[in-house]
């Protein structure tokens, strides 16, 4: 251990008081053995430090900082490199601001569209998601602050998201859900990873051994911190044996008793506290260290700019249809649509951030050699109808050559603690736009949305530019995109299905009761769509540009073996052969034909952003690595590669191959891990329906069962007391379910009431402040349970024993300063 002299000082209390959070954002400091603390904040696309009293949801303002993009718009720019600078900018406020570890990047696969929180994350494919994460990563800790990429892991959903088990088999866990994680540990060295509220296959991913030792430390060789999320310790004793250092927010001195009576007990070791006590003190010591003489400010214009410099890269251009964009100077336009006026440019959440300033398309239309003809909101964004604002909005169509049409998901649509039930659009917007293309054919539709959605109506507009969430600076950089002084080279990091019931886990998501059946395997996004060769609205890494791409020459870089491994690769040439300057994304995908292991059709295995100028060619190579080949043999238990001959296929998307080439690769073993004719819904890719049989062949194990039975346990959600025995649990449950419900109906959906809907039990001993401990949620939940006298007995007398041992812990660890 690297610091044993200071641990050697540390009395068992100070130990276990060390390893949970003083307040929502902070460590605990030692005075006497100068043990700093150090602070914790928000910031997957923007920090947010609470300058007043915090809190995780987002609620209490925090101070300016720049809103760049959030990650599911970044990603679409497929640009290690930009994402490599948005994170030095995040760094660098970060340590102006007092900030240490900034709580981001999110990187959990987009497995359905409808996670609520899928604008915070990168892509449904997972090594696209890794090398972004670990390019923000690269940035961020280049100027001294520790990232920490979250939710680790088969983090998937909002619903229930603290009272919910993840039932993944180990192949579509590791391929799928961890690679992500993997790439942003071993080439971000990311230094802290938060992890997740749920269950794992039956074990909290905070305590999950296999998860948090066998992999990210023993097999990625991660040497960092791992920070629960907020409130989702379970057994913090269990959390520490595993290689969790950090119960936050402030679960009081609770924890710390827990800690100290499960060593007493030999249930751990001090062994165990030591290691993360040492491990958290590197941490605490190297930050506290690296902030010291660092500058309180930052350039708030440069990264104003730098905000709109990645929105310009990461909007993707779906439709252009005759050339109407870019538009000519002087064109004739109206601008509508209530995000004009007011952009929707994040989402909501523990991710808001508190802008230093924000453009507006209305604002700084003025400063384009357009011909504006009148500006109209058109619909209300809370889905109300309204009559004089359409007509409005109509007239003006009429009387202009082009109609810039802006609109999208509203705030009630996507946020943090709650899913989405459908992928449409409001559909007072819709029947607009729908009475507008009648108006004028000249249609150019101009979206925000943090998630994909269905677009059946996309047939109305001559162009179509995605803009996901794009950030303070979003509307300088839609006009400069509109009016072609910037060329769109955005590429969608997700598939956009003609409808919710077309996506791979239509029938499996949300979880049913309490658990989450991942039946859909590997098959993911395209990985599914180009399976079951069921046809997309948009394809993965599609988007359009005001030039065109030629491809050419491509060949294989031999490897050590002169055929290809992890050392070889691909060289293509690729030219602008248009008369604009733009940017290409190269992307190379891998697929094994006849292969005796089940596979998708083809993976992404690699990409490249390269710009040209009008008429310029060059040649971009693309090496393989130790991912390009392998898959996870459930057999060995190890990451194998299958003999035989791979298609490696270049594109400018999924659907949009360029060139074919092939290449023999050497297989690692003959061990195979699948019987074919056991499996057959995951050979052919018709996973809609799979069997119970079948999936529990898939899982090795029999599949759990999630119901919730007659009583009620301290790991149950609150929004599940329609089981309860207790006729007052039920009114409880009936008020927040009316609660929830009103803020629903309102458009803003209430954070604070779908948090408390969604946590469990357990959750009032980790997130009160020290003020509720495990004796008074266990009379809780008796009296949830029927037993109302003796669970409030239980929970009375708990308060007195739980305050009293508070002071006489305070009293100790302040008679050791």
């Amino acid at each position: 251990m690297k610091y044993t002299d200071i641990i050697s000082k540390m009395t068992i209390e100070e130990k276990a008081a060390f390893l949970s959070g003083k307040g929502e954002w902070q460590t605990r400091e030692i005075e006497r053995l100068g043990i700093p603390s150090i602070f914790c904040s928000d910031g997957p696309h923007g920090v947010r430090k609470q300058a007043g009293a915090g809190d995780h949801l987002g609620l209490n303002e925090s101070l300016p900082a720049t809103c760049f993009p959030t990650a599911a718009t970044v990603a679409n720019s497929w640009d290690e490199e930009l994402g490599e600078t948005m994170g030095e900018a995040l760094g660098e406020e970060a340590m102006a601001l007092g900030v240490n570890v900034l709580l981001g990047p999110g990187l959990n696969i987009k497995r359905s569209p409808l996670c609520g929180r899928n604008f915070e994350y990168f892509s449904e494919d997972p090594y696209l998601a890794g090398k972004m994460a670990a390019s923000y990563v690269r940035g961020i800790q280049s100027k001294g602050v520790y990232a920490c990429p979250k939710h680790f892991a088969v983090n998937s959903q909002e619903l229930r998201r603290m009272a919910m088990n993840a039932v993944v088999d180990e192949r579509t866990l590791r391929e799928i859900y961890l690679t992500g994680f993997e790439i942003a540990v071993k080439e971000g060295k990311a230094k802290t990873i938060m992890s997740a509220y749920n269950e794992v296959n039956g074990v909290y991913a905070n305590e999950n051994k296999h998860l948090l030792k066998d992999i990210l430390r023993d097999e990625w060789g991660f040497d960092g911190i791992v920070i629960t999320d907020w409130g989702a310790s379970n057994d913090h004793a269990l959390g520490v044996a595993a290689g969790s250092n950090l119960e936050m927010p402030n679960p009081g001195l609770g924890s710390a008793r827990e800690l100290i009576e499960a060593v007493k007990s030999g249930k751990i070791s001090e062994t165990d506290v030591d290691e993360r006590v040492d491990e958290l003190l590197d941490a605490v010591m190297t930050l506290y260290v690296n902030a010291q003489d660092k500058p309180d400010t930052f350039d708030k214009d440069a990264h104003h700019e730098l905000a709109r410099r990645v929105s310009a890269e990461s909007s993707v251009l779906l439709k252009n249809e005759n050339g109407i964009l870019p538009l000519k100077k002087g064109a004739k336009v109206a601008i509508i649509g209530d995000f004009a006026f007011d952009p929707r440019y994040q989402g909501a959440g523990s991710s808001l951030v508190n802008v230093t300033k924000l453009e507006t398309v209305t604002g700084i239309v003025g400063e384009y050699d357009l011909q504006v003809v009148g500006m109209s909101r058109g619909y209300n964004r809370s889905g109300e109808e309204d009559a004089a604002m359409k007509k409005e909005a109509l007239d003006l169509a009429a009387g202009a050559d082009i109609v810039l049409y802006f609109f999208g998901l509203n705030e009630d649509s996507e946020s943090e603690g709650m899913d989405r039930t459908h992928m449409r659009i409001p559909q007072n917007q819709i029947t607009l736009l729908q009475e507008l293309g009648q108006a004028n054919p000249n249609l150019v539709g101009v979206i925000s949305a943090g998630s994909a959605i269905e677009m059946p109506w996309h047939h109305y507009f001559k162009a179509i530019l995605h803009c996901y969430l794009n950030g303070q600076a979003g509307a300088g950089a839609v006009l400069d995109i509109l009016t072609g002084k910037v060329n769109p080279s955005g590429k969608l990091s997700e598939s956009i299905p003609r409808r919710l019931e077309d996506t791979s886990c239509f029938r499996y998501y949300p979880s049913r009761e309490r658990t989450s059946e991942y039946r859909e395997g590997l098959y993911v996004g395209y990985r599914y769509y180009e399976k079951k060769g069921l046809p997309v609205l948009y394809p993965f890494g599609f988007g359009l540009s005001y030039t065109n791409f030629s491809y050419s020459d491509a060949e294989i870089i031999p490897g050590k073996n002169e055929t290809a491994d992890s050392s070889g690769g691909i060289r293509v040439t690729v030219k602008n052969v248009g008369d604009t300057d733009g940017a290409e994304v190269v992307q190379v995908y891998v697929g094994l034909p006849g292969a005796k292991v089940f596979r998708p059709e083809k993976e992404l295995k690699g990409f490249k952003k390269v710009f040209l100028k009008a008429g310029e060619s060059k040649t971009v190579t693309i090496p393989f690595d130790d991912k390009t080949f392998r898959y996870f043999n459930v057999k060995t238990d190890k990451w194998e590669i299958e003999e035989g001959t791979y298609e490696i296929r270049v594109g400018a998307s999924s659907a949009d191959i360029k060139l074919f080439l092939k290449c023999h690769v050497d297989g690692t073993t003959d061990i195979l891990p699948y019987d074919m004719e056991k499996l057959p819904s995951y050979y052919s890719g018709n996973i809609e329906n799979v069997p119970d049989t079948e999936y529990e062949e898939l899982l090795g194990r029999v599949i759990p069962d999630g119901r919730w039975s007659g009583q009620l346990s301290e790991n149950d959600a609150f929004c599940q007391m329609y089981y309860a025995k207790s006729g007052l649990a039920r009114l409880v449950y009936k008020k927040l379910t009316k609660m929830k419900k009103k803020a629903d109906e309102s458009g803003k959906p209430d954070l604070n009431t779908l948090f408390i809907y969604n946590m469990p039990f357990r959750a009032m001993a980790k997130m009160t402040g020290g003020a509720v401990d495990k004796e008074m949620v266990h009379g809780i939940v008796k009296m949830v349970n029927g037993h109302f006298f003796s669970g409030l007995g239980k929970v009375i007398g708990g308060y007195f024993r739980n305050s009293s041992k508070n002071k006489a812990y305070e009293k100790l660890l302040s008679n050791t300063k």
